[in-house]
Order: C-alpha cells, then sequence, then structure tokens
C-alpha cells in the first residue's frame, strides 16, 4: 500500500479549488517514503487524488491525479503525455519548435518540454518527478520518435529541491545548434547553451503578429538574438536591433543573414540610456518592440521594477510618429495583467500621446494559462498605436 499524506483543511481546501500545490506548512503528516508518488488524504480521512511527493521543498506536494492510489505507471504517463501533445496538433505546420509540455498548465506540475525539430529539451524541476524520469523519457520516445532528449536541469529551482544542477543527455544525441522556422522565419537555437531550453519560443504568435503590421523605421529593444527584429525586417523598411550583449547581437547578425535580410543593423547599448538619448535627439519610429527580461523577478522588486517598465514604455511612446506602432510585453509574473495595464495608462497619460489599444495578447496554445492556476501564466503582451 502507497505512503499517504495528510494535509491540513487549507491545503485540501486549495486542492479543491484547482490548484495542485500544497506547501510544507499544509502538510499535517508528512509521507515516511523517499520522493515520488503518494496518497493524499485530508484529516479526516477522505481521499483527495494522488502527489508527487518533494520532501525537501517548500512545495511539498503536487497533485497529479484526483484518483487516490493511481498507479503512476507507463500507461499512466502515456494517457498523460498524449493529451499534451494532442492540443498542439498543427503546430508543427507554422513551426519547427514549440513547448510539449508546460508543467502545471497540462496537469504535470513541474515538467517542462520543448520540440527543436526532431530533438527534445526537458526540464524535471522536482524531486517527485525525478523519480519518474525514465517513464517520462520513454513515453516521450515512444510518442515523438525523437533523435535525442537532452535535460536542462540546470536551472536554480532544483536547488531547493535538493537535485544537481546539470545540463545531461538522456537519449541519442542532440546537436548543439538546431535551425528553427517559425512563420517563414529561420533561426539558430543553443539547446545546451541557450536562455530557457535553448531558445524563447513563448513568444512567438507575438513575433508573428508584429511582424505582420511593421512598417517604416523599426526599434527591437532587448533585441537578444533578434528574434522579433527577424520578424519586422519582413515588412519594415529598416530595423534596428538593440541589445546590451556583443555576443547576443554577432548571433542577431547571423539570423539575419540566414534569412538573408539586409536590413536590419544592431546596436550595443542599454535600453534605457538609448530611448533616452534618441527622446532628446528627437528621432522617430514607425514600430517599436519592447520585450526585456523580467524586472520583478520576486515581488519585492514589483515598486522598482514597475518604475522600469513605465520609464521605458513612456519614452517608446514619445518616440513613436504618427500612427506608429508599440507593441510592448512583461514575462514578469509577480506584474500581473490589471498591474500592467494601469503601467501603461500611466506611461500613455504622461507621454502627452494618445495612444490605442489594439490588442491585448497573452501566451501561444502550447504554453497553456490556467486560471484557477496564476503560476502557468506570465507572458503579457499589448499592441499600441499612437494616433497623433
Amino acid at each position: 500500500m502507497r505512503t499517504v499524506a495528510v494535509v491540513s483543511n487549507r491545503g485540501a481546501q486549495r486542492l479543491a479549488s484547482g490548484h495542485p500545490w500544497i506547501y510544507r506548512s499544509d502538510v499535517a503528516e508528512p509521507p515516511t517514503s523517499p520522493a515520488g508518488a503518494v496518497t493524499v488524504r485530508d484529516g479526516r480521512g477522505r481521499p483527495l487524488g494522488t502527489a508527487l511527493w518533494s520532501p525537501a521543498s517548500e512545495i511539498s506536494l503536487r497533485l497529479v491525479d484526483r484518483r487516490p492510489d493511481q498507479p503512476l505507471d507507463a500507461a499512466w504517463w502515456l494517457e498523460r503525455l498524449a493529451r499534451a501533445l494532442d492540443r498542439r496538433a498543427g503546430l508543427r505546420e507554422h513551426a519547427s519548435a514549440h513547448r510539449l509540455v508546460h508543467g502545471e498548465g497540462d496537469g504535470l506540475p513541474s515538467l517542462v518540454c520543448d520540440r527543436y525539430d526532431r530533438w527534445l529539451v526537458v526540464q524535471l524541476m522536482s524531486a517527485g518527478l525525478e523519480a519518474f524520469r525514465g517513464a517520462i523519457i520513454d513515453a516521450l520516445l515512444e510518442h515523438t520518435g525523437a533523435e535525442g532528449i537532452l535535460a536542462r536541469n540546470d536551472a536554480a529551482l532544483r536547488l531547493k529541491e535538493e537535485l544537481p544542477r546539470e545540463t545531461v543527455l538522456l537519449a541519442g544525441s542532440v546537436p548543439e545548434e538546431i535551425e528553427v522556422e517559425e512563420h517563414g522565419v529561420r533561426y539558430l537555437a543553443a539547446p545546451w547553451t541557450g536562455q530557457k531550453t535553448g531558445a524563447f519560443l513563448d513568444q512567438r504568435e507575438n513575433r508573428a503578429l508584429v511582424g505582420a503590421v511593421a512598417r517604416g523605421r523599426a526599434l527591437d529593444c532587448f533585441s537578444y538574438h533578434g528574434s522579433f527584429a527577424l520578424h519586422l525586417a519582413r515588412r519594415a523598411e529598416h530595423v534596428t536591433a538593440l541589445d546590451m550583449s556583443e555576443a547576443a547581437l554577432r548571433r542577431a547578425r547571423e539570423n539575419a543573414q540566414r534569412n538573408g535580410f539586409t536590413n536590419i543593423d544592431t546596436r550595443e547599448a542599454n535600453a534605457f540610456d538609448f530611448l533616452r538619448d534618441e527622446e532628446r535627439a528627437g528621432a522617430r519610429y514607425d514600430t517599436i518592440v519592447l520585450d526585456p527580461p523580467a524586472f520583478a523577478k520576486t515581488r519585492a522588486a514589483l515598486p522598482t521594477a514597475l518604475r522600469g517598465y513605465k520609464e521605458i514604455n513612456l519614452r517608446a511612446m514619445r518616440l513613436l510618429a504618427p500612427g506608429g506602432l508599440l507593441f510592448t510585453a512583461s514575462c514578469s509574473y509577480h506584474l500581473t495583467k490589471p498591474l500592467f495595464l494601469e503601467m501603461l495608462e500611466d506611461a500613455a497619460a504622461d507621454s502627452g500621446r494618445r495612444v490605442i489599444l489594439r490588442e491585448l495578447r497573452g501566451q501561444p496554445i502550447d504554453h497553456p494559462e490556467v486560471l484557477s492556476i496564476p503560476e502557468t501564466g506570465y507572458i503579457k503582451g499589448a499592441l499600441l498605436e499612437v494616433a497623433d
């Protein structure tokens, strides 16, 4: 018989509300077994389901199935992963890279899996999940026929689970670089060394949107490898890709050459300084993209982050020519949608411009945001037009 975890009333209510996490403080009677699957019960002995148990983590239990004593065997992983893959049907027609598993958003807490053409990159982010590494890899190989699977288990979050930070090959072989095609644009992903699992896949559809409306003189701030700039270049007359990293800009230039674009130039500069200097110089742009890194990595950093977000958006609004377009985004989880919109409203009011909200954007279908699990959603985006 499997080990049982008894949770407090607050923990039971959290599960009933649709959130899969139980924190250590709400585990009334912890399991006696090592990391793995346990049965969850409330204080009255009523079964609540099956969870992944992480003895060292603040998030001690992650519910994966409402059925108590459900074996997490090979058949279970095959079925659960099949559900996740089915909701991505059709994505490969538009992009050779996308997310196959988005953790809690797909009912697979702490598991991330991204496809890059014929290869997969996974992240196993909890001790409870690690206990099923073999079954997970076998199921992924059976479903996808991947030529190789790489684990990018180098995230700091694993330290909280008392797991090693490592990048390790789990099956087959995975190249150092993989060419990705998305909506007609090609770029190189770096699964072994790149950001996240090798590239930023969560802004894929937003890049396509911006590429469809871009015009005139365009500016891509925080450009990194030029992912937005490449899409801008398809319609804009000229694109400036701005980043503080010369190494990133070198890759951006390589990506531009890969697509045959000759209308992209790169600038190594701090975006805050560059926008301020361009405003003072009276520069004008027809299309601007602001896709900064997360300014608010903790709740305590939010006030400072809000000031930073407002400043870059205010300056971008002032730099736009009449009728110009701004796509602006935040990947800070702690900056909620209401706060994001409030920040944009404040920036618009201070800019002295008439700013029209054309479209609100979020995450693509392969990064599902579950309403009862706010941690599954972090991308906020808006397409704005300066009317005068």
